[in-house]
């Protein structure tokens, strides 16, 4: 299977009821939810990674500098709501 017809199998659209694989219907919610997350954080991940390679070819970053960063008291103080915040509305399913 060439990459082409996997990424259109991958972003085929789902047809008919939602599949259950577990008696408890919460388990089945919970596991769409992982796996959305799961989604978003490769299409992050993978925009992020082609953010860093433009930025490192056009000589405007080191990548290295980027693994060696550590943030100052106020970034890490921004980070830090940042982080509560969000699994405080992941919470609230």
């Amino acid at each position: 299977m060439s990459d082409l017809e996997l990424q259109k199998l991958v972003n085929a659209a789902a047809s008919g009821k939602r599949p259950h694989f577990f008696e408890d219907h919460d388990v089945d919610r919970l596991l769409t939810i992982v796996w959305a997350l799961a989604g978003e954080l490769a299409v992050t991940r993978e925009r992020l990674d082609t953010v860093e390679r433009l930025l490192s070819e056009r000589q405007l970053l080191d990548r290295a500098k980027i693994d060696a960063y550590r943030p100052d008291a106020s970034a890490a103080e921004e980070r830090g709501r940042w982080q509560i915040e969000y699994i405080a509305r992941l919470l609230r399913l």
